[in-house]
C-alpha cells in the first residue's frame, strides 16, 4: 500500500489470496485512499465464484481475471483495454 500510494500507479494487478491481508481487503483500501482511488486495478486471481466476482465488483475493481481461464495475450489485451 505504501508503495502504491507513493508511486501512483495507473494499474495495479492484484490477487486476492494473499498473506496478512486479502486482495478484497487492499482494494478496499485503495479505493478509499484519494491517492489510488483513481488507479485502475485487475484482480487475476484463482477463486472463480459469481459471489467472488460480485465482491470484487461491488469494492469497484475495473476487471477480474480468473488465472485457469485465460492465456497470456487475453491478459495483455486486457491491461491496454483497462488503460485505453
Amino acid at each position: 500500500m505504501a508503495k502504491a500510494v507513493e508511486s501512483k500507479p495507473d494499474l495495479i494487478l492484484l490477487d486476492i489470496m494473499m498473506p496478512r491481508v486479502s486482495g478484497f481487503d487492499v482494494l478496499d483500501i485503495l479505493r478509499n485512499t484519494p491517492a489510488t482511488q483513481h488507479a485502475k486495478v485487475i484482480m487475476m486471481t484463482a477463486l472463480s465464484s459469481e459471489k467472488d466476482v460480485a465482491r470484487a465488483k461491488s469494492l469497484g475493481v475495473d476487471d477480474y481475471i480468473i488465472k485457469s481461464q485465460v492465456a497470456m495475450a487475453d491478459v495483455v489485451h486486457i491491461v491496454k483495454n483497462t488503460l485505453a
